[in-house]
C-alpha cells in the first residue's frame, strides 16, 4: 500500500509541474490532460512497483500451494518496460512516440507536432521540478545537453528544442 501513496504522491507533483510549465506556455489543455495514462492500470501498478516496491526476489502463493510465483528483478523489469512502451505510445510529447521503425531495421525521427514538442520540454521541466532539480529553464536545458546524446530526434525538432531551451 505505501508503494501505491508514494507513487501516488510522485505523480500528483510531477503533473502539477508539468500543468504549470505547460500553461506558462500557452497549453493549457496538455497541462490538465498531460500523463493521465499514468493512472491506468497497467501502468499504475508496474510504476510503483518498480519504483517503490521490494525488487528483492520474494515467493508467494498462486492459489494453490503447491505451486509457488516467483517475481524476480526481471519480472518487474519485463512489467515496467511494456508498461513504459505503452506510455510512450499513448502520449505523443514523447520523442519516443515520433520514431519509426522500418521494416529493414532502419530507425526514422519523424517531426513532432509543435504542440508535441512543446509538451515534451514542459515535461522534462515539470519532472527536473518534481524530482528536486531546481524551477529554472536553464536546469531542463542543462539536463538536455547532457542527455542530448540519448534523445532521437528529427532535425527540425532538434533544432526548435534547442532554440527554445536557448531563449528561456
Amino acid at each position: 500500500m505505501m508503494k501505491h501513496l508514494l507513487y501516488l504522491s510522485y505523480v500528483i507533483r510531477h503533473k502539477w509541474f508539468v500543468m504549470l510549465a505547460c500553461w506558462s506556455e500557452g497549453l493549457y489543455w496538455q497541462g490538465i490532460t498531460h500523463d493521465l495514462s499514468k493512472f491506468s492500470p497497467s501502468e499504475w501498478f508496474a510504476y510503483a512497483e518498480y519504483f517503490y516496491g521490494n525488487l528483492i526476489p520474494r515467493s508467494e502463493l498462486a492459489g494453490d500451494f503447491r505451486y509457488t510465483y516467483i517475481k524476480t528483478k526481471e519480472w518487474h523489469q519485463d512489467r515496467f518496460d511494456l508498461a513504459w512502451l505503452s506510455h510512450q505510445h499513448q502520449n505523443n510529447h514523447h520523442w519516443q512516440n515520433w520514431i519509426l521503425r522500418e521494416d529493414d531495421g532502419e530507425t526514422k525521427a519523424l517531426p513532432m507536432s509543435p504542440k508535441a514538442r512543446l509538451e515534451m520540454v514542459c515535461d522534462w521541466r515539470g519532472a527536473g521540478r518534481a524530482q528536486g532539480h531546481g524551477n529554472q529553464w536553464s536546469q531542463t536545458l542543462g539536463w538536455y545537453s547532457t542527455n542530448q546524446h540519448r534523445i532521437i530526434l528529427h532535425p527540425d525538432t532538434r533544432e526548435w528544442v534547442e532554440r527554445f531551451l536557448d531563449s528561456k
